[in-house]
Formats: structure tokens, C-alpha cells, sequence
């Protein structure tokens, strides 16, 4: 993708404009972002995914001032009538299982994959909704069929009431008012308060989020790659002077003084925090199942399976939660499958003999799947 050049998606701003401009900024409304959208799901679809145990769904159910939430797998018994107001269906990842929907999350990766997290449908009846709320992601919200009334609040205020099942705010003073219909988009910043409510039956609105990780949990995933890590362990503990003791339950010093070490120089590489780091961004979202199998390459070009997250650093090519180093022609043309996720049959070609072996492995895996010509 060509950064510099304007996007219709974007209402005529490039990606550049738009990242610099809005991005963790301020909303953007896109009349007719995408002319002639169609559902990537159907209704009908979309209730048959909500019944499968491999997939996340959730009911949410509004009757004047009480709220409940069911959590999927719902069989379409446990719906409510179509014609019944204030009810949404909200399917997670729907990226993940289906193709069309796959497209639509492809269009916003000017954003790195390593933000990206899913794109998720929501189909409403009359009047619903899931309340005025803030999420802590950045998203675009595509309006595909139906029509959605979405208020929206600048930052502020983000107590919710603790009686709900849902994090509803207790304080909510929407500056904008818009009614998007099929076509329209609405990028909205991380906490900015929204509220979006189906107006007429059949509002199905799609929305591509982004995943915005709290610094003390990326930390426990990295301290736990430091725990289970493989290398060998170093030096161990010596304790020659170690006097006797009155306080046997007292932690020394000097071995606290070990440990801190041992963290602070395992932290202080560059290339151990790197790896850790990509394998941490790199690992597949939950309820992601790949199909293993020992059919042959073939003659054509390979895709990345769809829930396959690939990424790269300076050294290393990031797959799955698995990292393997890469250099010369041969992380150039990994590089490309990450970014491109494709690669041409005249690609595959020029790799060397490990690297084609270790695709086959990815193959086999089902990480990595042979394009239909």
C-alpha cells in the first residue's frame, strides 16, 4: 500500500494524513467510505457462528433500564424474535472464519499488524445497542446494512454504574449526533464515549479494533518468556560467606541482589527483549485452531492461513508465537509473506533449501496454506 495517496476509505486523506491528523486524535466520519458495501456475513450467517463453541458471541439484551448479557455459543433458539427491539448480536472475530470479512480487515492495515486485532460484527434489531461506553482501543465502525445512530463524547468522565453486566458510563454529554447508513464509517480514538443504537430492524455494523496492551501485561507476558525460556540458566547462586543465622526465614540480600541482576541483564539485551517481544505480538488470538496437513506445496504461490499473526523485526521473522532468524534474500522474501501475506509461486523459488523447508514445516502446520489458482 502506497501511504502518500489518498483513500476513498479515508474521505480522500491518505493514510499519512489520516495517522498524523486523527489517530489516537480525534473522530473521523467517512460518508459513503465504502459505496455499495454488502454484509460480509448474512444474518442468518452470523447466528450460525454464534452457536459454534470456536467462536466468541455475546447476546445483549436491553429492557428499558435493565441490561443482560448471555455468552455464546447461543443456538439460534436462544435468540430473540427478530422483531423484538433492544437486542444485539455481537460475533468476535468473524475475520478468522470468513473471507469477505478477512478483505474488509485487510483495507486498514496502513495501521501495523501488530495493533490489529479483529473484526468483529454486531447485528441489532429495533433499538439496539450495547449502551454509552468507551473502549480502550482505537476503532472503525462500518456501517453495512441498516441504519445506526451513533452519539459521541470527547473524553471525560468514565465511572460506570456497577449494577450492569455491561460498562455502561454513569455520565454521558455526546457532542456529536450522526445516523450512518450502508457505506458509512466512523474511525473513533481510544476512550472517546459512544453510543450506538439500530434505528429500524436488520442494522448489522462491523468494527475493525485495535489491540492496546496495559504495560504491566505486556510485562508478565515478557517475564514469563524470560521464565520460559530454554538457554541455558547462567551462573547459579554461590553463597561461600553466607554466615549462620538466627532468622532462617529472612530472604538475603545478596540473593535478592542475584535475582535483580539476572533480570536486569537478561532486560538489558537488545536481541532477547526483540525475540521475546515478537513471539509476545505474534501469538494467535484465543479459540484459533489450524488445520495440520501433509498435502504437498504444489506448483502455485502460499497464503497465510487467516488466524496466522506474522510479523518481523531487524533479525528475526515472528510466526505464531515462534521466532526464527532470518538474513539476506531469504528474510526479504519472509518479510514480503508477513507484509503481502502471499507469496508467488516465482517467490517461493528463490528461497534457499532451509527456508523452503521451514515454510513446508508452516505448511504441514497449517500456519501457511497453498493459493487456489
Amino acid at each position: 500500500m502506497d501511504t502518500h495517496l489518498p483513500l476513498a476509505l479515508l474521505g480522500g486523506l491518505s493514510p499519512d494524513q489520516f495517522m498524523r491528523r486523527h489517530w489516537q486524535k480525534k473522530p473521523l466520519l467517512v460518508r459513503q467510505a465504502w459505496p455499495g458495501v454488502q454484509p460480509p456475513l448474512a444474518r442468518a450467517g452470523l447466528f450460525d457462528l454464534a452457536a459454534s463453541e470456536d467462536v466468541e458471541a455475546r447476546l445483549v439484551l436491553r429492557d428499558g433500564a435493565a441490561w443482560k448479557v448471555r455468552h455464546g455459543p447461543l443456538q439460534r433458539r436462544a435468540l430473540p424474535p427478530l422483531a423484538r427491539p433492544g437486542w444485539t448480536l455481537l460475533v468476535q472475530g468473524l475475520d478468522l472464519h470468513v473471507g469477505a470479512a478477512a478483505a474488509m480487515r485487510e483495507c486498514f492495515r496502513f495501521v501495523p499488524d501488530a495493533r490489529l486485532d479483529d473484526l468483529m460484527a454486531s447485528w441489532a434489531s429495533p433499538g439496539g445497542g450495547v449502551g454509552p461506553h468507551v473502549d480502550s482501543y482505537d476503532v472503525f465502525l462500518i456501517q453495512v446494512q441498516g441504519r445506526r445512530r451513533w452519539r459521541v463524547a470527547p473524553p471525560g468522565d468514565t465511572a460506570f454504574f456497577e449494577d450492569l453486566p455491561l460498562k455502561i458510563l454513569r455520565t454521558f454529554e455526546p457532542q456529536h449526533d450522526w445516523v450512518l447508513a450502508p457505506g458509512d464509517m466512523l474511525y473513533l480514538p481510544p476512550l472517546w464515549g459512544h453510543d450506538g443504537v439500530a434505528e429500524g430492524g436488520d442494522c448489522i455494523t462491523c468494527s475493525v479494533g485495535f489491540r492496546a496492551q496495559a504495560a504491566d501485561e505486556l510485562a508478565c507476558q515478557l517475564l514469563q518468556r524470560l521464565a520460559d525460556d530454554e538457554d541455558e540458566p547462567g551462573a547459579l547462586y554461590r553463597d561461600p560467606r553466607q554466615p549462620a543465622t538466627a532468622t532462617p526465614g529472612a530472604i538475603p540480600e545478596a540473593l535478592l541482589d542475584f535475582a535483580r541482576a539476572a533480570v536486569q541483564r537478561r532486560l538489558a539485551d537488545p536481541q532477547w527483549l526483540q525475540r521475546a517481544l515478537g513471539e509476545a505480538l505474534s501469538e494467535p488470538k484465543p479459540r484459533v485452531w489450524f488445520q495440520a496437513s501433509d498435502a504437498p506445496r504444489g506448483a502455485g504461490g502460499v497464503c497465510l492461513a487467516a488466524g496466522t499473526r506474522m510479523m518481523y523485526d531487524a533479525r528475526h521473522v515472528f510466526i505464531n508465537g515462534e521466532a526464527f532468524r532470518a538474513g539476506g534474500r531469504d528474510a526479504r522474501l519472509m518479510q514480503r509473506l508477513a507484509d503481502q501475506r502471499s507469496l508467488s509461486a516465482a517467490d517461493l523459488q528463490r528461497l534457499s533449501a532451509e527456508a523452503a523447508e521451514l515454510l513446508d514445516d508452516w505448511l504441514a502446520a497449517g500456519w501457511v496454506l497453498p493459493e487456489v489458482p
